[in-house]
């Protein structure tokens, strides 16, 4: 039986049967699918390359984690703390998100579709539970956690995920009219604008920049008017704008950014700038080894967050931190292609949560390489896989395997099965 006799019976409840098989830009096992199938495709149930470099950056985290936490404990602050007391909690985070990816991998997609706004509310809710006082945990004046005991939880992280999610399910339901901008465009922009103002209100503008920016991405790749787009954009660019105009410890942070070493900013604002250049310039191309940094010496706050790629850069040097990117850098165009793939299948919804999450890592993992090399103004967002934060692990990891779940489903499609 053919391709073109097959394939339109392969998709319940979709709007439009897919032509042929040669118009299919999928590849398996780095071999194109022939142009027509006479025997059913055999393929390899999850898509291994993907999760093995996931495994690569996690267990390097692991690794990095341990060895810019491990001085910690001499600084009175932490005093208290066992040498090992961020490895282990790190262990935990990453026991309970392997676990809270294999559940997330049963659920089909039609699932995810159906709960998308469920989920939503739920991360707004969370969201203004976080601001109750006695809820939820201030730390340097941001409220933006909830204590579970064995972990603080980040609803802005689940609302990551929440809002990719719903821009999804909303530009499928909204596919009849996406060229009229005020049907089209104002629900999903009011939607992130409460968001917004949730979490700038904890403060949290990071991840604020991060959810923009995944829904201006999917809105795009669900076929916005490219006029409406630019449009978006360009509003979004000033509202940013005014945020850091009118914040004058913002506008500190942007100051220091330009000028790290001034007097004014050397001891304030610009410390954690200058020391991870300080850190960069120490490992050269090879780097000190393993576990020689100086600059996680008390020297580099947050070394074990926000700042691990300087570590990285210190102990590995530029070799290291080029590693580091290239699996990154493969990492996202997987997802992206297993994005394409399910809109080529006619999966939109799948295509878009997947192109997503391709969209919140690369774009995070910029912002967190870019400010570590003094290139971005400083900004609080983990490095994805690798920093430590129990909320950001778990979310990542689930993300990681609804992409693999949705690569699964192509292939059982593509093979002549039913999802």
């Amino acid at each position: 039986m053919s391709a073109k006799m097959r394939l339109p019976g392969l998709f319940s409840g979709s709007r439009k049967a897919v032509p042929d098989a040669d118009a299919l830009p999928v590849r398996l096992g780095g071999r194109s699918l022939p142009a027509k199938l006479s025997t059913p495709v055999r393929m390899a149930g999850l898509d291994w390359p993907l999760v093995w470099v996931a495994v690569a950056l996690l267990m390097a985290g692991l690794i990095m984690v341990y060895s810019a936490s491990i001085a910690m404990p001499d600084n009175p602050k932490f005093a208290r703390y066992a040498h090992t007391f961020f490895l282990t909690r790190h262990m935990l985070s990453l026991c309970i998100a392997i676990f809270a990816a294999i559940v997330a991998f049963q659920i089909p997609m039609s699932s995810w579709e159906k709960y998308a706004p469920w989920l939503f509310v739920i991360s707004l809710i969370l969201l203004m539970l976080v601001l109750v006082p006695f809820i939820g945990k201030g730390v340097n004046g941001a409220r933006r956690w909830i204590p579970l005991g064995v972990m603080n939880f980040q609803p802005s992280e689940l609302a990551k995920f929440a809002v990719l999610l719903y821009a999804a399910d909303y530009m499928v339901r909204k596919m009849e009219v996406k060229e009229r901008f005020f049907r089209a465009v104002l629900p999903m922009a009011f939607a992130v604008g409460i968001v917004g103002v949730l979490l700038l209100a904890e403060p949290d503008m990071g991840a604020f920049m991060v959810i923009s920016v995944i829904a201006m991405g999917i809105l795009f790749l669900g076929g916005v008017n490219a006029r409406m787009f630019f449009l978006i954009a360009a509003v979004v660019v000033v509202a940013f704008g005014m945020m850091v105009m009118f914040s004058e410890w913002r506008r500190e942070r942007i100051f220091a950014y330009m000028d790290p070493w001034n007097e004014k900013y050397s001891m304030g604002k610009g410390y954690q700038l200058s020391h991870s250049l300080i850190a960069f310039g120490r490992g050269e191309i090879f780097g000190v080894g393993l576990g020689g940094s100086i600059e996680k010496l008390h020297w580099l706050p947050e070394a074990h967050t926000d700042f691990l790629m300087a570590v990285i850069g210190e102990e590995f040097g530029l070799i290291g931190v080029l590693v580091i990117i290239a699996m990154f850098l493969w990492m996202i165009r997987r997802i992206m292609h297993i994005g394409r793939q399910s809109i080529a299948l006619d999966r939109l919804f799948a295509g878009l949560v997947a192109q997503g999450v391709g969209i919140w890592m690369g774009f995070q993992t910029f912002i967190n390489i870019g400010v570590n090399l003094g290139a971005l103004p400083t900004k609080g967002l983990t490095l994805p896989l690798m920093s430590y934060g129990g909320s950001a692990i778990v979310m990542n990891l689930i993300a990681l395997a609804v992409v693999i779940r949705i690569d699964y489903e192509n292939r059982v499609l593509m093979r002549g099965g039913r999802v």
